[in-house]
């Protein structure tokens, strides 16, 4: 059974979340009060679960949405038959397994959602994932034994001949470096800005269908 609530305000809004568990939360940009991205910052700090769709009638504030990791970004006027297939869309998403891929430590196997990847990184003969949690798991082996395992995916990128990042965890990039929403600051190749700023506009207005 679908169950909803509608607010006055952000202020509201956030007051209530605090105390009750949503799975998606309908912002429009511009409200009373603080907006929709200001928002979506305060929620973040105590929700990182919790899918966040914006609706705006310009399409200025979209960058800003993906900072604080909006599942979509809907210009006005939205159609029902658009909107519908978008919520859709998240049942199905949290209806099936999530995916990922097992990798084995030095003392465990473990299984790591793609999700969680905020971006891969070799030193020398050893691959260090670094997750959204802030922790790194360490295994031996080459990053040219994963990439088509992550590369495969529209989310994944490769930004320098040591790094792959995952596009959902990317703030800001420029053409010598990127910070990632975890606040790592990572190389960019001279020779790969422009199809890694071609993958992150792409991302950044990807149509989810």
């Amino acid at each position: 059974m679908l169950i909803y609530s509608a607010y006055q305000s952000t202020t509201e809004l956030i007051s209530t979340m605090k105390s009750r568990e949503y799975d998606v939360l309908l912002l429009d940009i511009l409200m009373p009060g603080i907006s929709g991205i200001q928002a979506a910052n305060e929620i973040r700090e105590f929700n990182e679960l919790v899918k966040i769709i914006f609706l705006s009638s310009s399409p200025e504030f979209a960058v800003e949405s993906y900072q604080v990791k909006a599942y979509n970004y809907l210009l006005k006027p939205v159609s029902k038959e658009k909107l519908f297939h978008l919520l859709d869309q998240l049942i199905m998403e949290d209806q099936k397994p999530q995916e990922g891929l097992r990798v084995k430590t030095q003392k465990t196997i473990s299984f790591i959602l793609f999700s969680r990847i905020v971006f891969v990184e070799v030193i020398q003969k050893k691959l260090y994932f670094h997750l959204t949690d802030g922790s790194v798991r360490e295994i031996n082996a080459s990053l040219s034994s994963i990439e088509d395992m992550l590369l495969c995916r529209p989310e994944f990128v490769k930004i320098h001949r040591s790094y792959l990042v995952n596009l959902w965890h990317v703030s800001e990039i420029s053409s010598k470096e990127l910070i990632t929403s975890t606040g790592k600051t990572l190389p960019v190749s001279r020779l790969l800005y422009g199809k890694v700023r071609k993958a992150y506009m792409e991302h950044l207005f990807i149509e989810k269908e």
